[in-house]
């Protein structure tokens, strides 16, 4: 008995090499993510609106026919803010995905502005987020943080090679870079630092906190 590799046999077909694995991209579904934040955020506010006139219209407030008047039109608001996400539905609901591979990162949107950039055109990537000013007693049960991707050129000839993303240049506050905002979803932080580890450590560039939200980006 002999122990140890065995020789393949004289005219034997040679097992096949192992291929180096390539890991599987990592994709944020943003579209899928801003629908269901609309209907939440539109059905609560309808809710709102629609009970406001019902009490206005029904005699259920105190202070008398000004005061009456005051609750419809605070519920009139309300309500077409419940409305918006219905009358922008299409915008709202279009598909978006913003995707981490091999080649590098890509934001695909068939229905809007799409963009692909290779590793090699980048000389960092971060990511940006700014928390809600805590104004009112529900800003501490509930407190919005925005995120946004934001992407330096390695070279000058950038801007020139992707012009599709001129309107993402020095967006909001960033300088020499682009900012793509990703809205009010902290979770997407340790998705892009995990995508970001994976596939191109040295350019990632962290974390920058920018202090409180400014508008909605």
């Amino acid at each position: 008995m002999t122990y140890g590799p065995q020789r393949p046999s004289p005219g034997a077909p040679l097992p096949p090499r192992q291929q180096p694995s390539t890991p599987p991209p990592v994709v944020l579904d943003v579209g899928a993510d801003a629908k269901v934040k609309a209907l939440a955020g539109g059905s609560v506010a309808g809710v709102i609106g629609l009970i406001a006139i019902f009490s206005a219209l029904t005699g259920q407030t105190t202070g008398g026919g000004g005061t009456a008047v005051a609750v419809g039109v605070v519920g009139l608001v309300f309500l077409g803010i419940g409305l918006l996400p219905v009358i922008a539905w299409k915008k709202v609901a279009r598909p978006r995905r913003l995707v981490f591979d091999a080649f590098g990162v890509r934001w695909d949107d068939p229905q809007g502005r799409p963009w692909a950039v290779a590793w090699a055109e980048l000389s960092g990537v971060g990511i940006s987020r700014t928390r809600q000013r805590r104004v009112r007693p529900a800003d501490y049960l509930v407190r919005r943080t925005m995120v946004r991707l934001d992407l330096f050129p390695a070279d000058q000839g950038f801007r020139s090679r992707h012009q599709e993303m001129e309107h993402l240049w020095e967006f909001h506050t960033v300088k020499n870079g682009y900012r793509l905002p990703l809205g009010s979803t902290p979770r997407y932080i340790p998705v892009i630092e995990r995508a970001m580890r994976q596939y191109r450590p040295g350019a990632y560039l962290g974390i920058k906190d920018e202090g409180f939200t400014v508008g909605l980006v």
